[in-house]
């Protein structure tokens, strides 16, 4: 995982619509039935990863503070606009709220210009 804002080289991930590709990768824990793997990440700043959502995860309520933009590479997940299929891209500008869950589970590359804030009753979310 690059942590500095200045890339020195470019970051390549090929075959994201790969099985075999998305699995492979190191997954952490970020919140209960919801692993991350890190692209790039800078503190307060921005920040790109792949979220994958276990059957019925759910994410609370948060707020944006800079752009984040949700690309759904497997399975879908669903907001408060509806349900994003694979191939779906969402764009959520600063400012926006709202919560997601995915019934089916998901994998989605995610990239924020800013935190996210994830309000402390929705943090652990079920």
């Amino acid at each position: 995982m690059q942590t500095d804002a200045a890339l020195l080289s470019p970051i390549i991930l090929h075959d994201l619509f790969s099985d075999a590709s998305l699995l492979a990768r190191q997954w952490e824990t970020f919140r209960k039935g919801i692993e991350i793997h890190w692209i790039y990440k800078t503190p307060g700043g921005a920040s790109a990863a792949l979220l994958k959502y276990a059957p019925g995860a759910r994410l609370g309520r948060h707020i944006h503070a800079g752009y984040e933009h949700i690309f759904v590479l497997r399975g879908s997940q669903t907001d408060e606009n509806g349900q994003h299929e694979r191939g779906t891209l969402l764009i959520h500008g600063p400012g926006t709220t709202h919560s997601i869950h995915s019934d089916p589970g998901c994998i989605v590359l995610a990239v924020w210009e800013k935190s996210v804030h994830i309000f402390p009753d929705q943090a652990t979310a079920e």
